[in-house]
């Protein structure tokens, strides 16, 4: 029975959340895109979709995250997850206001659990602010994201200027003070009229006791920490010795494709050049978008034979703005369809393993490949497991979130690659 249905709003989000579920013995479909009506899982205990919502217009998000509600709930999920970054990346306008409202009234809900906080991965939550290690969310460098820069690190004050609704605050005593009063201040917030209630977590003890008070909530939302608390709560778990590994990758060439412009890839980035041969798609060097595919094609071409090849679009601020100011406003779509065409090239010429950096740009080499479902195999890293495509021939996907991974990251995954 699939007891908890989880709706991601990028694909390296919905990997990160698979990953967690699986690391504490939850049986986990990873399904990429919106699933037909007809459409069914292979027997799971949790059921994760990826959609690409994140950046797009509040009206369409709500409408995939809706329609995906329905599916999941029409197939026995008992819970609803939303699964947002835990730097909270979003916009002024959205989508993750807009997004949790209308999943809360599909539900039938009160309130809804507001929270990113994912300490495993440095990011945690005191007195409704975010923090990344030990700086506010508005001083990491999340504040020069391209698309949503996070400028403001009180949650409440983000969460009010995305929903009409009151938001409220459960402070991190209650949380440490057990079980029932958290239970106890949940109920009591709900009474006052509290839609949104932001939750103050520092170490994943504190996600567990929220999950066992909350979890039979219509709906929880944040980061992969409290997914996997809630789903150490709903269960059950696979026996150890039932799982099944997928451990073993496809030999053969292997590439990496690079579009996330962090701070954490871009040393990634520049790890992996001193490594492989390397291309840039660089806009402003070449703004036309047909000569840049072109260029890029016939650069694959001469060097895949030699062995791992790194191709990326990743740059800091000024380059970025340098790009813009030559290609125009469809810089950003122009480069993710780039790299998408890229991987669709690179598979024909007998590439099994990609490793993919920046949540739009897994997005967009997924959807280039035709990818509706994965298994989900080993963690490079924490939080970046490899994917195993359930079409043939079996390709072995690595989708990293931006900010995930240890600097060799990307140079690790491609251990073992042959030309």
């Amino acid at each position: 029975m699939t007891v908890l249905g989880c709706i991601a709003d990028d694909y390296t989000g919905a990997t990160d959340v698979a990953a967690a579920l699986r690391r504490i013995g939850l049986r986990t479909v990873l399904r990429f895109g919106a699933p037909g009506p007809q459409e069914t899982v292979p027997p799971c205990d949790a059921v994760v979709v990826a959609l690409k919502t994140r950046t797009i217009p509040a009206a369409d998000a709500v409408a995939e995250s809706l329609a995906v509600h329905d599916w999941l709930a029409a197939r026995g999920a008992r819970r609803i997850y939303f699964k947002y970054c835990s730097t909270f990346d979003s916009t002024d306008e959205g989508n993750i206001g807009p997004v949790t409202d209308a999943l809360l009234d599909a539900g039938h809900g009160r309130l809804a659990l507001v929270c990113p906080a994912s300490p495993e991965h440095g990011r945690t939550t005191y007195q409704g602010h975010l923090f990344v290690g030990d700086t506010l969310l508005s001083g990491s460098p999340m504040r020069h994201h391209p698309l949503t820069p996070m400028t403001e690190s009180n949650l409440a004050t983000l969460m009010g200027r995305q929903s009409p609704h009151a938001v409220g605050l459960l402070p991190l005593d209650v949380v440490r003070a057990g079980v029932e009063p958290v239970r106890d201040r949940l109920t009591a917030l709900a009474g006052r009229g509290v839609r949104h209630v932001i939750v103050d977590a520092t170490c994943d003890s504190d996600l567990d006791t929220v999950a066992a008070a909350g979890h039979r909530r219509a709906l929880l939302t944040g980061g992969a920490g409290l997914a996997r608390a809630l789903g150490a709560v709903t269960g059950p778990a696979t026996p150890a010795a039932e799982r099944v590994e997928h451990a073993e990758l496809p030999e053969g060439p292997g590439i990496v494709l690079a579009g996330s412009c962090s701070a954490a890839t871009l040393a990634q980035v520049d790890q992996a050049r001193a490594v492989f041969a390397s291309h840039q798609l660089d806009p402003a060097a070449t703004p036309d978008p047909d000569q840049l595919l072109a260029t890029a094609l016939g650069w694959l071409g001469d060097n895949l034979r030699h062995g791992p090849v790194l191709i990326y679009s990743s740059a800091p601020a000024a380059q970025r703005q340098a790009g813009i100011a030559a290609m125009g406003p469809q810089t950003a779509d122009v480069l993710e369809a780039t790299l998408g065409a890229l991987a669709r090239a690179a598979v024909s010429a007998g590439v099994r393993r990609i490793a993919v950096a920046g949540g739009e740009t897994s997005g967009a080499v997924v959807s280039a490949l035709g990818v509706t479902s994965v298994v989900i195999a080993a963690e490079e890293d924490h939080g970046v497991p490899w994917c195993h495509t359930t079409d043939r021939p079996t390709i072995a996907l690595l989708l990293k979130s931006g900010n995930f991974g240890a600097p060799d990251l990307l140079v690790r995954a491609m251990r073992g690659t042959t030309p």
